[in-house]
């Protein structure tokens, strides 16, 4: 009867550890890269937003060319949730955006400047990580609105929207709600009340769906979305500087920022621009190549694998 029970319970456990690795939660899987072995491991994690995942692809393959043994969580969620995951050890590096990242660590942050920004993170990092070399590709967070919405209320900047938000309904990931980039920070930088917020996804399609057949007049997408030049839409200048700036960079767990595994970051980082970055996302989001083959193609042509 006792060898019955400990065979049951066996079955039962080994039940329970498969239905978490095919739960669909990023961070209850791996994705291992099993390139050489190497005395330095890193698990890349992304947000759940196509640039960002391929960045992260980008990071794996540069690592993995220099022998790390690299294993990817992709599509975690927004910051509220792969932060934490940051700070256990469930991933060790994460793509990032030196504004938006200075905001979420510490809402004061002075991101006014790209040096600034760097500043900023540098200061409200965590003791147990590091953010090595910025790219000088940038991707800022935009409110943007729709060519006729633009003409209509004659909009060219976030400041013209001040007497007309009453009337406007504006649409953005979930957690825009209460961070202090979001809806909160528009109120208290540009006096913005929107008639209503809609809860959306992190600039993806269904913010673009929204924006195009009106169910938002006003929405967060990023500044290399190719969504914007494809439907003519027009992002307002942020004429505050409220989105700041915000430089890709590497955030990394500090024991694992290895003179090989900086080295491979920082060569990344030294070749990104703003317009290779916005070239690689159309050819992932328009074009519908596969985001890992799309970095591994980029990593080749820079000398970088």
């Amino acid at each position: 009867m006792m060898k019955k029970k400990l065979a049951f319970g066996v079955a039962i456990a080994a039940a329970l550890v498969l239905s978490a690795c095919s739960s669909g939660n990023p961070l209850g899987s791996t994705s291992p890269n099993p390139s050489g072995a190497s005395a330095t491991s890193i698990t890349v994690g992304s947000a759940n937003f196509p640039e960002n995942e391929l960045l992260a692809d980008i990071y794996a393959g540069a690592l993995t060319a220099k022998g790390v043994t690299v294993t990817k969580k992709l599509n975690i969620a927004s910051r509220e949730t792969y932060v934490p995951a940051l700070k256990n050890g469930e991933i060790d590096l994460i793509p990032e955006y030196t504004g938006a990242f200075s905001k979420y660590l510490n809402p004061d942050a002075d991101i006014s400047t790209e040096a600034a920004a760097l500043a900023s993170l540098k200061a409200a990092l965590p003791d147990t990580l590091t953010a090595l070399e910025p790219a000088s590709a940038q991707d800022k967070d935009s409110i943007t609105v729709t060519r006729a919405t633009a003409t209509q209320y004659n909009l060219t900047t976030i400041d013209d929207l001040v007497p007309v938000a009453k009337d406007l309904v504006l649409g953005g990931p979930p957690e825009w709600k209460n961070r202090s980039y979001g809806v909160p920070g528009l109120k208290k930088t540009y006096g913005l009340s929107f008639k209503d917020f809609k809860a959306l996804d992190t600039a993806g399609p269904l913010t673009v769906q929204a924006l195009k057949n009106g169910q938002v007049q006003a929405a967060n997408l990023f500044t290399t979305d190719p969504a914007i030049k494809a439907n003519d839409f027009v992002s307002l200048t942020d004429t505050k500087s409220f989105f700041g700036a915000q430089n890709v960079i590497p955030v990394l767990t500090k024991t694992k920022a290895t003179p090989e595994v900086t080295a491979a970051l920082n060569a990344v980082s030294a070749k990104l621009d703003t317009d290779t970055l916005a070239t690689l996302v159309t050819k992932v989001v328009v074009d519908k190549q596969d985001a890992a083959t799309v970095a591994s193609d980029w990593l080749k042509a820079n000398g970088l694998s």
